[in-house]
């Protein structure tokens, strides 16, 4: 579980608003979009069809919730 502390919320909203950019809102796969935006923010590029560099977990779990809820209430 995400602690509230863990991540910045204003990034979480930032890379949340990042995605609805990208991917419109109600993307077909919420979980990769989620993780290709967490991917730019950290490595300054969005990731190849093969990348598999890391991203914070925290930070991609703290996106992909926020996406889900702004889904839901969207």
């Amino acid at each position: 579980m995400v602690e509230a502390n863990s991540v910045n919320p204003g990034l979480v909203t930032k890379l949340v608003t990042r995605l609805h950019e990208l991917y419109g809102t109600s993307p077909s796969d919420l979980e990769r979009m989620c993780w290709s935006v967490v991917h730019e923010h950290h490595h300054d590029a969005m990731p190849s069809e093969y990348d598999i560099r890391e991203v914070d977990e925290d930070l991609y779990l703290a996106v992909l919730t926020e996406a889900r809820l702004n889904g839901e209430g969207g």
